[in-house]
């Protein structure tokens, strides 16, 4: 047996957003959220959730393409005076890799944006990064600190086969996929016994916006690790709409809800879980096999 938590990602960012990820839970296999909660629908996220308890909820920590926790005049190196990060992560990261003054407001924003999920008063379920920027070594290290001060230990680190589906950008994945398993090296050092759990894979990125029924029915079979991730954007206008479909319906939302998703788990006896419900399943696992 294997498990996959499915999570959606942006929870908070729209009213929109919300209700679709609510749906995802309720009707469908989705089984965590993460929570941006400095975006205009962050209170209303926070509120369903707790009105929710089954679905899970962890801090999307953003640092790019997002608002900040924190006001223009305290770190006026990370936003515009509108308060927003840069739009491009990796002009955001760069910033953050090459100036000192901008690195230790980058600390005092985490650690707002720690203190405001905190806030919530929801139970940390894991910490992951808007555009993954999470996993830069200058942020990495800020979010760890936090992680440790708030005694949440389950995050995610990017970590899956090269196996791009939809067409395009095949010079430009093959890049960011190579970026990014670098950086998965760095970070599993920087955790090296500190107590944390990753789920061995993490699907999403190589189709981002596009991931389908048919995608998930595929990938389930297949899946790499014994603990596994599949994250998606259901109701962001990172979903592409559904071919023929209606507008309100995207087609990440429309592969949460699918009946044959629910079948091919059944099929390929792969068990959909929260993330502290795979860790315990994790340590269990590896309990019995040294017995």
């Amino acid at each position: 047996m294997k498990a996959v938590i499915f999570n959606a990602d942006d929870f908070g960012v729209h009213p929109k957003t919300n209700a679709a990820i609510l749906r995802a839970h309720t009707e469908g296999v989705l089984t965590s959220a993460s929570l941006m909660v400095n975006e205009p629908a962050a209170t209303e996220a926070a509120q369903l959730a707790r009105a929710c308890p089954s679905l899970a909820v962890g801090l999307h920590v953003t640092l790019s393409s997002g608002r900040a926790a924190l006001p223009p005049g305290v770190i006026p190196r990370l936003v515009g005076q509108e308060g927003r990060f840069r739009e491009d992560p990796a002009r955001a990261g760069m910033v953050y890799f090459f100036s000192r003054a901008a690195r230790r407001e980058l600390a005092r924003e985490i650690e707002a944006q720690f203190q405001r999920f905190a806030e919530t008063g929801l139970p940390f379920s894991h910490v992951d990064g808007h555009q993954h920027l999470h996993m830069h070594p200058v942020v990495w290290d800020c979010v760890l600190t936090q992680c440790e001060a708030y005694r949440v230990r389950r995050i995610r680190i990017l970590n899956e086969e090269f196996r791009p589906v939809s067409p395009g950008r095949a010079i430009g994945r093959r890049f960011e996929w190579l970026c990014f398993r670098a950086l998965r090296r760095r970070c599993l050092r920087k955790l090296n016994g500190r107590g944390f759990f990753v789920p061995e894979r993490v699907y999403g990125h190589l189709e981002t916006g596009r991931i389908s029924a048919r995608y998930l029915t595929e990938l389930l079979p297949r899946l790499g690790g014994q603990t596994n991730e599949i994250y998606l954007h259901p109701g962001t206008p990172h979903a592409q709409p559904m071919p023929g479909g209606s507008p309100e319906m995207d087609v990440e939302l429309d592969a949460l809800l699918h009946p044959s998703v629910i079948l091919a788990l059944e099929q390929h006896q792969v068990k959909k879980m929260t993330y502290a419900e795979a860790e315990t399943w994790s340590c269990q696992a590896r309990l019995s096999h040294r017995s």
